[in-house]
């Protein structure tokens, strides 16, 4: 009993939290390590893909989490800060996955919130990394938040997400794609 106790006050001292399962995040349309297809990919700029927003589930979130965040990121953009591609904050915590073409159409969890990507709108927008450049990395990310909603309008930019969202992470789980031109 005293190795228990000495254990949990342990871990309170070093910030650590109760044992939960591992988060996951899977996708059937898209595959860790391998490129993005062109169903993901955007239409303009220069792109020709279809800018379906991909399929996303998430398991393993720790207890405590009282919403959810997705984002997705390409840190290779030329812009010295990387560009955001999604954000979809205000999740509710019962929700589990978000379905494929569920930007823009109004099929996702409700009460949920696009932010706006840095093609300058809110919604889903896919890769389109400058031609010629080496393929990009694109990281899709859910986290398991300690609120209920951040406060921020649809019009909040993926910097401004990210913020809020990172100051709330309780767990998080990524899978990270490529795609080149």
């Amino acid at each position: 009993m005293r190795l228990i106790t000495a254990a949990l006050m342990a871990a309170s001292v070093f910030g650590a939290t109760a044992a939960h399962a591992e988060m996951k995040l899977t996708s059937k349309d898209l595959a860790a390590g391998k490129a993005m297809a062109d169903a993901q990919v955007f239409n303009g700029f220069g792109c020709s893909g279809r800018n379906i927003s991909p399929e996303l589930a998430w398991s393993g979130a720790p207890e405590g989490t009282k919403s959810f965040a997705v984002m997705a990121y390409d840190p290779d953009a030329p812009t010295g800060s990387g560009w955001w591609h999604w954000s979809v904050f205000n999740i509710p915590a019962d929700a589990s996955k978000i379905a494929t073409g569920a930007s823009g159409d109004k099929k996702l969890p409700a009460g949920a919130v696009e932010g706006r990507t840095d093609f300058g709108t809110s919604g889903y927008g896919g890769a389109c990394p400058p031609a010629g450049d080496k393929p990009h990395r694109y990281q899709f990310t859910v986290y398991a938040l300690k609120v209920d909603k951040l406060p921020l309008p649809e019009t909040a930019p993926g910097a401004m997400v990210g913020f809020y969202v990172r100051a709330n992470t309780l767990d998080k789980a990524s899978i990270e794609v490529t795609y080149g031109r």
